[in-house]
This record gives C-alpha cells, structure tokens and sequence, in this order.
C-alpha cells in the first residue's frame, strides 16, 4: 500500500508528493503493543484467578479478544489525536504522522477490530463479557479520548478507568458474573493509573502543553502533582491491602504486596522532595517503577492462589 502526504490526511502540514510505503509492524504499532501486552497479562491473571473452569482453546480466544479490543482502542485513539501526534516528539513517529497510513483506514481498522472482537467474544465465551469489553472500548474512546483527555485535568483519573477493565473481562469471562474479587482489582489499577501517567507527564510537561493537553502538571504546577501523586500511592497502598484484610488472598500476596507497596510510596517521597535538577529522573525513575509494580502485584496474586 502507498499513501501520499497530504494536509489533509495528516492533520498538519506536510510534504506534498512524497509517498511512503505501509507495512505489517505499522498495522502492529497501531495497536500500542506496550500498552496493551498489559491489558494482555491483567486479563490473563483475571482469567487464572476465577473460580471455575474455561477450556484452554477457549482461554486463548478470550485473550486474543481482549487484546484485540484493547488494541482498537489505541488505533481510534491516535485517529482521534492525529492533530497533535504530529507535533508531540514522543508521538510524532507514529503511522499517521509520519504518512505511512491514512486516516481513515487507521479509523476502519480500529473500528471493525472493536466490533470483531466484541462479537466473536460474546459468540465463543459469553455476553456479559462481551458487553464488559464494549463497556471498555467505548469508555476508553468516548470519555477518555474525545471527552475528557483535553477539556479536563482530571482525564487521566476518571479516564484510567478504561485500562482497568481487562482483568474483571478475564473474570468474566470464567464465571459470567463479578464478585468482590475482581472489583478490588479494577481498583488496584484504577488508582494506579493517575501516580503512573503523572510520572510521566512531569518530565513530559512540555509536550503536553505544546498541544494544549491540561495534563495535571500543566495546569496545577510539579509540586502539586508530586503532592498527589503521594496521595495517589498511599491509596494504592490501603486499597491493594484489601484482598488481605477480607481473605481474598494469604501470606505470599501480603509479603509481595507490603514490599511493592513501601517501594511505591519510597519512589514517591524521594520526588516529593526533588528540586529542578533531579525532578525528571526521579519521575522517570517512578514512572518505571510503576509498570514493574503493576506486573508484580497480580503476578503475586496468581502465585499465592497455586502455591
């Protein structure tokens, strides 16, 4: 496939007449595999920690939907934000900035894997998961994307969520209802979202303000999203020690949790109190922290069910 360049494809000025040449990975990028390798692995635990039985073929195509319908998300979304990717330096290099897919096929892509997904998960496994992964989809691109992202400070809060929702899908999945369990989860990410998107936003500030986005640090200052991104952490902290307290879990989970969680709150006081000179590699440092304690707490949750 070749696509010219074009302002109006783009969204932005460009090079007239020079074309450029689509490939398989590019299809893949639109997808955000980084973002949704998570949505991947937190459906995958919600689908291990349900009680009952699904059939492993079964498993395989409930994840491959999840995943799928995580990926539509990202595909509208950088449909939908096509204006400012090209100008932000993180996003400039994406499909659509760059040429290498136009617009509105990244819109039909992203549509009909939505759709699909949605449709064959209700087919194989069953409605009400199917309707959770519809819930999620349009969440993600109703609220967070086209609602909330630029007209409030507060996106990342509500907007987060739309990334919460694939490990109660997995339960769903398994048992065709949800219980207290799966809701707990859905917060443990809930509340995570805000300190790990703020991480990043700090050192990002720039960007976001090129295109106007009100990211917190934009429109409230550093110190204000340092203030609450300790708020944030010691939340996580009381919420992820629910399962304990209510029996949902045992010692392993309680051990796993007790040290991510101290680790957490670490990494938040030491940028709490940074200056200007280590600000960003203190947000950075965070910012990592974070995906690997969000890893690592639902991996201890799988470990002290089976062992």
């Amino acid at each position: 496939m070749v696509l010219e360049y074009t302002k109006e494809n783009l969204g932005h000025d460009s090079l007239p007449g020079k074309s450029v040449e689509s490939s398989v990975s590019d299809y893949i990028s639109l997808l955000k595999p980084r973002v949704m390798t998570l949505a991947v692995f937190t459906s995958i635990c919600g689908l291990l920690l349900a009680p009952g039985y699904l059939h492993p073929f079964l498993c395989v195509t409930a994840i491959l939907c999840i995943s799928v319908g995580a990926g539509a998300s990202g595909a509208i979304n950088m449909w939908y934000d096509r204006d400012i990717d090209c100008i932000m330096k993180r996003t400039k290099g994406r499909a659509i900035p760059t040429g290498k897919i136009d617009p509105n096929t990244v819109l039909g892509f992203g549509v009909f894997l939505a759709c699909a997904s949605v449709i064959i998960l209700g087919l194989t496994i069953n409605y009400f998961a199917a309707i959770l992964l519809a819930c999620s989809i349009a969440f993600y691109i109703f609220i967070y994307t086209i609602w909330l992202k630029r007209k409030t400070h507060h996106n990342i809060v509500i907007g987060g969520a739309a990334g919460a929702f694939p490990p109660i899908i997995g339960w769903a999945c398994v048992t065709e209802s949800l219980s207290l369990f799966p809701i707990i989860l859905f917060l443990i990410i809930f509340i995570w979202t805000p300190p790990h998107f703020w991480a990043l936003a700090l050192y990002k500030d720039t960007e976001y303000s090129k295109v106007d986005v009100p990211m917190l640090p934009v429109v409230h200052g550093k110190k204000n999203t340092k203030f609450q991104i300790l708020c944030y952490s010691l939340l996580l902290f009381l919420t992820s020690s629910l399962p304990y307290i209510l029996g949902l879990s045992d010692q392993i989970y309680l051990v796993a949790s007790l040290i991510l969680n101290l680790s957490f709150i670490f990494f938040a006081i030491r940028l709490t109190l940074s200056n200007d000179h280590n600000n960003d590699i203190r947000a950075s440092h965070l910012f990592k922290f974070s995906i690997l304690y969000l890893y690592l707490v639902f991996t201890s949750f799988v470990v002290d069910k089976f062992f």
